[in-house]
């Protein structure tokens, strides 16, 4: 695997961070560029590869450099915040540009309205200008001061806009498609040879951008999860044969529910889009509602936390509407399981009360939590390091605990999704004590 990292050019501007390169003085040290991140942690693998003079892969650790590409004083930067809202985006551009502003003395900062939208001037969006007293409190709020968008904007206006304003630096705050969608916007500006360097920041509240352990806003988001599962617990308790049924978001990985599922151990089903499951099984009473009904007969009540992208192999006809983002919007699993659970204790003649819930726009849009702002800003630091230093078309990444630079095609090439027989998955399965398979057995 290529992680290599497009630079603009050679770096011959001093920063004007006074930092050391001298080891046990008590300042931190400038990154050299040779220092390197591996991408396995396995001690098996990396000596395996090094046995076949294969050298190991690695990403770029990202931090301060002591020679710049950039002109601090010289340097013009805008900020972009596209797609769906997430935890933390105020706390982004908080960071950048603070960090801009009183560590590089970059004070000519732009604030993008509403996504790519706001690059294209047929939409008569004005930038806002950034200074650290615009943004001193957004970091409180949820959302984003900017204004978010989905879809796509012509990539040669785009960059028209960019070159017409002399905009050195572009940080694009997004998930899978604004990555994409910056990795255009660096191709169209390679292609007319422009010195405009693109940085990602990963922004997506399912988690699931490859080669990235987590992007911020995540944990905030299966953190206020908890809360309300542990709420919809009590529910389900409240009555006889009582089902509480919550779908989180996850259109296509089920990271936000499985987390959730193991911080509330009060969770008895998880259902996830990497996982199969069938319905009813009537001759080896293995299906979901089979399992649900020897629950509700030891137990009397049970909670079930379904990812939106789940069971879409159910539905007879696909829903296959796409979204701005370029997106297939799924059927609603949630509507159909709270039916199929009904129709099916119904025929049974047992009595159950099912609570449907339905908290995905409340989740996306709280403050985010102590950690995932920490996370925020030292996301911040290092894509202006990087950035500044005239990195380009890179997001920065998370991995095995450590910060890292990767390509953002790397990034986008796949989603990122939960490996059934990986350690993750079994550890809830330990947590539920669902069964492994809910899939019809063979003969």
């Amino acid at each position: 695997m290529d992680f290599t990292i497009s630079q603009l050019g050679k770096c011959t501007v001093r920063t004007p961070l006074q930092l050391s390169k001298t080891k046990n003085d008590g300042i931190y040290d400038y990154i050299e560029d040779t220092e390197r991140i591996l991408f396995s942690n396995s001690l098996q693998v990396v000596t395996h590869e090094c046995k076949n003079n294969a050298m190991p892969a690695s990403f770029e650790k990202p931090g301060p450099k002591e020679f710049l590409y950039f002109e601090p004083a010289k340097t013009k930067v805008a900020i972009v915040t596209c797609g769906g809202l997430c935890p933390g985006l105020n706390n982004v551009i908080r960071g950048l540009v603070n960090h801009l502003w009183d560590i590089y003395k970059v004070t000519k900062i732009l604030g993008v309205q509403y996504g790519y939208a706001g690059l294209n001037p047929e939409n008569e969006l004005p930038f806002i200008e950034l200074t650290p007293e615009v943004v001193d409190d957004i970091h409180k709020n949820g959302g984003s001061m900017l204004g978010s968008s989905r879809g796509n904007q012509p990539v040669d206006i785009i960059v028209d806009t960019l070159e017409r304003h002399n905009i050195n630096i572009l940080f694009c705050i997004g998930g899978d498609g604004t990555l994409r969608g910056a990795h255009a916007i660096h191709q169209e500006i390679a292609r007319r040879g422009l010195k405009i360097s693109i940085a990602g920041i990963p922004k997506t509240i399912d988690n699931d951008i490859n080669f990235i352990d987590k992007s911020f806003g995540f944990e905030t988001a299966f953190t206020a999860a908890q809360e309300i599962i542990l709420n919809a617990h009590n529910e389900a308790k409240g009555t006889q044969n009582g089902v509480a049924l919550i779908k989180l978001m996850g259109r296509d990985s089920g990271f936000i529910a499985a987390n959730a599922a193991l911080a509330v151990p009060d969770v008895n089903f998880v259902l996830i889009p990497e996982m199969e499951f069938d319905l009813d099984d009537p001759k080896t009473q293995n299906g979901f509602l089979n399992h649900l009904e020897r629950r509700l007969l030891r137990k009397k009540h049970a909670v079930v936390v379904v990812a939106e992208g789940a069971g879409q192999h159910l539905f007879h006809t696909h829903n296959k509407t796409i979204d701005a983002s370029g997106n297939v919007l799924h059927d609603d699993i949630g509507v159909y399981l709270k039916n199929q659970i009904q129709e099916y204790f119904k025929v049974k003649n047992m009595p159950v009360s099912v609570k449907y819930i339905d908290p995905s726009y409340i989740i996306r849009s709280v403050p985010a939590n102590a950690n995932d702002s920490k996370f925020c800003v030292q996301l911040t630091y290092k894509a202006i390091h990087a950035a500044m230093a005239g990195r380009t078309d890179f997001v920065v990444g998370y991995w095995n605990g450590a910060f890292t630079l990767l390509p953002i095609e790397a990034a986008t090439n796949e989603r990122k999704k939960i490996n059934p027989e990986g350690e993750f998955w079994w550890n809830v399965l330990e947590g539920t004590g669902q069964a492994m398979n809910m899939k019809r057995l063979e003969d």
